[in-house]
């Protein structure tokens, strides 16, 4: 595969871009606000991992589902995982957002439970040995998605909103959570707390407002958007910035919905 060679004016557009909308004013209108309600590293986790997979839809929604959960979980989620018994879940038979549903619900709170019990951090969910020379996720998620579904009464029915890239799946919200937890810079948006995932690993969220830049900036050519097209874009913008090419999302996602109607930049 011929590497593609990009303008130096392209460079400095992301870089602009990135600047402008990697700023903690925009956390309040973005799901990654939900974590940002906590200090604890173990809150954090559970919280954006539930943030990340119930993020399809309007964000108002969205954080307003989030928040539901919060109040369910008596404002202490890690606490409540922990901890619960099966008395407690009664408070969750009615909580429903979109297709993600009562069944869904309490098998993730099975399964956080089954893990924190064992584990001090989520990110162990996605190591196994030799990850930390991989080329990108890819093997990670996989991982993830084989570990959350180890329980044996697993619902078959949740599969689909825990992607994987073995089902040629983009794994747009995971890839997001990933970029939340694994990126650390001084901005204060992206937290920072996983340290055995390197920011070069990481994949690019692919959703609609970052496909449509990305294929007007000529950083995307796959027409469907899958785990190839989401490898595809990451291995593009690594000619910006090899060590962390997914700090672009910030720029590619925040033209996207800054402008309703993009037109291709003269690069």
């Amino acid at each position: 595969m011929i590497k593609k060679v990009f303008s130096q004016n392209l460079k400095d557009y992301l870089d602009e871009n990135y600047e402008k909308f990697n700023q903690p004013q925009f956390i309040d209108e973005d799901p990654i606000c939900i974590p940002h309600l906590f200090s604890n590293k173990q809150d954090i986790e559970i919280m954006g991992l539930w943030a990340a997979v119930l993020a399809w839809g309007q964000r108002k929604t969205i954080i307003s589902k989030c928040k539901e959960l919060i109040v369910r979980m008596e404002g202490s989620p890690y606490d409540f995982v922990k901890n619960h018994d099966e008395n407690d879940l009664k408070n969750f038979i009615q909580f429903k957002h979109r297709t993600f549903n009562t069944t869904d619900t309490l098998y993730f709170l099975s399964f956080l439970k089954e893990f924190y019990q064992r584990h001090q951090s989520l990110e162990e969910a996605f190591l196994f040995p030799g990850a930390e020379i991989e080329t990108n996720t890819e093997k990670h998620l996989i991982h993830f998605h084989n570990r959350f579904f180890s329980l044996p009464y697993f619902p078959v029915r949740t599969q689909k909103h825990i992607p994987t890239p073995k089902r040629k799946s983009a794994c747009k919200r995971l890839n997001m959570m990933l970029r939340w937890f694994v990126r650390n810079d001084r901005n204060g948006v992206d937290f920072g707390i996983w340290k055995n995932i390197k920011s070069s690993q990481l994949v690019c969220p692919c959703d609609v407002h970052v496909d449509r830049v990305a294929r007007n900036l000529g950083l995307l050519e796959r027409k469907q958007t899958d785990w190839q097209s989401a490898v595809e874009l990451t291995e593009n913008l690594k000619s910006f910035d090899a060590n962390d090419p997914v700090k672009y999302d910030f720029a590619l996602f925040g033209i996207g919905i800054a402008e309703k109607k993009f037109t291709r930049q003269p690069f």
